[in-house]
């Protein structure tokens, strides 16, 4: 299995959607990926690693995949219409990483 994180960088003046992000977004992309994607995670940040710091990243979105073949034929047709609804809620580049997830448990 493998995990595309999108992570969203908690820059000052920057402004994130979250409500819109796990409401509006993210079940678009589902819809778009259908049976390609198996399940998605939203993290909303909320501190850094010391106290009082601000998080490092706004949000971040996981998709869970059973190969990157999968992700790409779920994602490709649609990466211009997810893609352009990425104004509706943020203004952050988003960072994006693609992993082997190599432990989980449920």
């Amino acid at each position: 299995m493998i995990k595309v994180s999108v992570l969203y960088p908690n820059t000052p003046g920057t402004h994130f959607n979250h409500d819109y992000y796990r409401d509006q977004h993210m079940p678009l992309v589902q819809a778009r990926m259908g049976g390609h994607l198996r399940y998605y995670t939203v993290d909303k940040g909320l501190s850094g690693g010391t106290p009082g710091a601000a998080p490092l990243y706004a949000a971040a979105g996981h998709l869970f995949c059973d190969s990157v073949d999968a992700f790409q034929t779920g994602f490709g047709p649609h990466t211009k219409e997810i893609m352009g609804d990425i104004p509706n809620y943020t203004d952050i580049t988003p960072v994006i990483q693609i992993s082997d997830v190599v432990v989980g448990h449920g």
